[in-house]
């Protein structure tokens, strides 16, 4: 009994013991397979790690290194956690502090001391990073010196509270320095707009001058038309002896605008103490001539006037054997058909060969040729056609031209409308002769003594230049230049009151100096018959317009 208990209890004890030495023996297993899995792991991530060693020598062209390094040493060195906080503070203000050099770059502070300031500030944040510290901080893989830390976190703080400073201090400046840049900018490309909008509205007023309203295309039809119809009414008069008698008063008007043409010879009849006296030369081409035969003939002249119309082809003289510019206008046409085809040349209205064949029409250069058309007369006054006369012009025959050729009014005042604005004075031709600074003076009315301009023989002097100016080395186009050329040292300047000139292009002329003019003009595009002119100054001429005219009311002439 005894034995079996002792047996019994002999049991009891080693099964629990080896239920102990079980338990234990697992718990070291486990204990070794987790050492042995976490010794792999480390073998694997040590043997892995790239070298930085080479790869990177300057802490700014090291970014990608210097952030492996530091997500490493943020696991093992507390101080790296303070240096890449520092490093981010450096690299904020390095780059705030570029921004505002930039802008005063732009304001055109490149001398101002702020811009110094910044670019040195921005200079010694990167110095800091890569000079003094660049091997203790940013180039080592052990730990950090905290001494070394402290060093540079004290030196970057201070820069940072002194950008912070400068910042404080500077922005207000830039910012009102900013907006008034943006101003100047605005301003800048504002009158860029408004250089390109007058442009484009010289070149369309241009267009507009040059074309011929529908009502004035209507009123030639209509003429036209009336001689067609009747032609037992319009039968070719003989001369009258009054065109040649030099005792009367002559004028010479080229044009092919018979409303224009009708209101100057209307408004020097008006105005005139003796209309009889008054014998008007219309010159125009063959296309108008018979529109304005018809007008004169269905309205003749009140006072007793005499009016004279002539074609330019009736003067056989004028040929290009012996005007030069009809030989011009020969070769430049046949040279711009030729390089030039209609449809390119009508793409572009500017085209400067395009204006020249115009400004070389032959009824504005008709004038170099008075004595040789009115070779009776001693005296003729011409007259353009966009002209209005308010005052007896008589009084411009009684005027002693002291043996001069041309009176005319002068239109130069200061540096402007001097002869250097007509001519090529850096040609030796032009420099030689004339004096740049010799006083221009304006067409439209002027008073020729025709005996004097035969003595004179101003026609050959203008052929002479109008040769020599075939390639217009002298001067571009128009009429005035060689008019200054033919007639220079033989104009005799007038009182400005005789002609006033601007109502087609200035709208600030006087009303009083119009009122005291015996003529005004209007030179420029506005002309009067135009949808474009000045309101101010149109009921100075519509005033003249025969209204009773049949036919302006027919093609709705608004006036």
């Amino acid at each position: 009994m005894a034995v079996a208990i002792r047996g019994a209890r002999g049991g009891g004890s080693g099964g629990v013991g080896a239920g102990f030495r079980g338990f234990f023996s697992y718990r070291i297993f486990v204990s070794a397979m987790f050492s042995l899995l976490f010794i792999a792991t480390a073998t694997v991530l040590l043997t892995t790690r790239p070298s930085t060693t080479h790869q990177h020598s300057r802490f700014r062209s090291g970014g990608n290194a210097y952030m492996h390094r530091t997500f490493v040493a943020l696991n093992s060195d507390p101080l790296k956690t303070r240096l890449d906080l520092i490093y981010r503070q450096a690299n904020d203000h390095i780059t705030l502090v570029k921004a505002y050099a930039a802008y005063a770059r732009k304001l055109k502070l490149d001398i101002s001391r702020q811009l110094k300031m910044f670019d040195d500030l921005a200079k010694n944040f990167s110095d800091i990073t890569s000079k003094p510290y660049k091997s203790s901080l940013f180039e080592t893989d052990g730990n950090l010196d905290e001494d070394v830390l402290r060093q540079f976190e004290k030196e970057v703080k201070d820069r940072v509270k002194f950008a912070r400073l400068l910042i404080a201090e500077s922005k207000e400046n830039y910012d009102n320095q900013l907006k008034i840049q943006k101003l100047k900018d605005t301003i800048f490309a504002v009158r860029e707009l408004l250089g390109k909008a007058k442009k484009n509205g010289a070149f369309a007023s241009s267009i507009a001058a040059k074309s011929i309203p529908k009502s004035l295309h209507c009123l030639a039809m209509r003429l036209v038309e009336e001689r067609i119809s009747h032609p037992e009414k319009y039968k070719e008069d003989l001369p009258k002896s009054e065109f040649d008698d030099p005792d009367l008063y002559h004028y010479a008007i080229f044009s092919d605008n018979v409303i224009a043409v009708s209101v100057v010879v209307r408004s020097v009849v008006k105005n005139a103490e003796e209309p009889w006296k008054h014998v008007f030369h219309v010159v125009t081409d063959r296309m108008n001539l018979a529109a304005m035969k018809v007008w004169f003939k269905m309205r003749p002249v009140e006072g007793g006037a005499h009016v004279e119309v002539r074609a330019l082809e009736d003067y056989k003289f004028m040929n290009s054997a012996y005007v030069p510019v009809l030989r011009q206008i020969e070769s430049a046409k046949q040279r711009f058909y030729l390089e030039h085809k209609m449809e390119n040349a009508t793409k572009d209205g500017s085209n400067t060969k395009f204006r020249y064949l115009e400004h070389m029409s032959m009824l504005n250069h008709l004038r170099f040729y008075l004595p040789e058309m009115y070779p009776k007369l001693h005296k003729i006054l011409f007259l353009d056609d966009d002209v209005v006369v308010q005052k007896d012009l008589t009084g411009l025959w009684k005027i002693d031209l002291s043996g001069k050729v041309n009176g005319a009014v002068e239109t130069c005042f200061g540096s402007f409308h001097r002869f250097s604005q007509y001519l090529n004075f850096s040609h030796p031709l032009i420099r030689e002769r004339f004096n740049h600074k010799a006083c221009a003076w304006a067409y439209g009315m002027n008073i020729f003594d025709l005996d004097a301009w035969r003595r004179e023989k101003c026609t050959e002097t203008y052929h002479n230049w109008q040769n020599l100016n075939v390639d217009r080395a002298l001067w571009k186009s128009g009429t005035l230049p060689p008019g200054l050329i033919t007639f220079y040292s033989l104009t005799k300047s007038l009182d400005k009151s005789w002609h006033v000139l601007g109502l087609g292009y200035n709208p600030s002329i006087s009303m009083d100096v119009i009122n005291n003019a015996a003529l005004i003009h209007y030179n420029g595009n506005m002309k009067p018959w135009l949808d474009i002119a000045m309101n101010q100054y149109k009921n100075l001429w519509t005033k003249y317009v025969d209204n009773d005219m049949e036919f302006l009311q027919t093609c709705n002439f608004g006036v």
